[in-house]
């Protein structure tokens, strides 16, 4: 049973739309409808605000953390058609270390690829593209996958850099940068570079409704492919597959909730799921081996 430890004030002033701890769990980054984000020192048995990010000229959906590889580097993404990357430098002092401003509408969802890819950040959008940013010698590329979407995208999720592994232990493939979105289309769509280009691998059709957020799991010791998505048609579903030649992605809805389920969030192992709902209420899901095969419960609520 999963229970409440502590709360945090983060100082905001308008509704909080995401918060992210970092790598090692002592920074959390918060981003709010006030336009600004902040990242709090969490290590101690008190928090506090350490810094207070500006330059979002709309409210701000979404933050990630980069590896700490990277350094401590942060990506944030608003209604303001904009993404801000900020670095932490001397003095703990943070500052923009990037700006894209080529998208034509609010920009929903922003994600850093696995790190053994190098520094690469894929961002989701209401006008329909997902960008890919890549830093190259302290210069920053990008690559648009045009007409991602339909209407808009609205998340976008990584890979692992790792293949699944086999019966036998070993690694079933070579790794591939791959990419998974949703979007106003109802559609969850997978991404695959060759040669510097992105194009459309799959494309999953079972949603009857906007998908509101995807989140491909972690490979570590699992056999096959999983990518969980959610949607206003109030489902989630777990998608599967093996990285064999030939196998396809198989969708099971994993549940129907009573109010629309926004967020999905897998745990390190990739073996337990998150979901936050529109009700306030936050599930944690687990697939154990029940009397009519695998099936999905829910391990706690908070």
């Amino acid at each position: 049973m999963v229970s409440l430890s502590s709360t945090v004030d983060t100082s905001h002033e308008d509704m909080i739309h995401d918060a992210q701890l970092d790598y090692y769990g002592k920074k959390l980054a918060t981003c709010s409808s006030d336009r600004t984000v902040k990242i709090l020192d969490v290590s101690g048995p008190s928090q506090r605000v350490i810094a207070d990010l500006t330059g979002h000229q709309g409210p701000v959906w979404q933050v990630a953390w980069a590896h700490p590889s990277f350094g401590n580097v942060l990506a944030s993404c608003s209604y303001d058609h904009k993404v801000i990357i900020w670095q932490e430098g001397a003095n703990s002092r943070w500052q923009k270390l990037y700006e894209y401003d080529k998208h034509l509408s609010s920009v929903n969802s922003v994600c850093w690829a696995p790190h053994e890819w190098g520094m690469v950040l894929a961002c989701g959008s209401s006008d329909g593209t997902v960008s890919v940013l890549t830093c190259v010698d302290n210069e920053w590329e990008n690559r648009i996958i045009k007409n991602a979407h339909a209407v808009g995208c609205n998340a976008v999720s990584w890979a692992p850099a790792t293949a699944p592994l086999t019966v036998a232990g070993q690694s079933s493939a070579p790794a591939v940068k791959r990419l998974v979105s949703g979007g106003c289309d109802n559609l969850v769509k997978i991404w695959r570079e060759d040669n510097g280009q992105w194009t459309e691998e799959h494309r999953l059709e079972q949603h009857t409704d906007w998908v509101r957020d995807c989140a491909w799991a972690p490979t570590i010791g699992q056999p096959s492919l999983t990518i969980a998505s959610c949607s206003q048609d109030r489902q989630v579903i777990i998608w599967t597959k093996d990285d064999s030649a030939g196998s396809v992605w198989q969708g099971k809805v994993m549940h129907t909730f009573e109010d629309t389920p926004w967020h999905v969030s897998w745990s390190i192992t990739g073996d337990v799921l998150a979901v936050s709902c529109g009700d306030n209420k936050v599930t944690l899901w687990k697939e154990s081996l029940g009397a009519s095969g695998l099936v999905w419960t829910q391990l706690s609520e908070v």
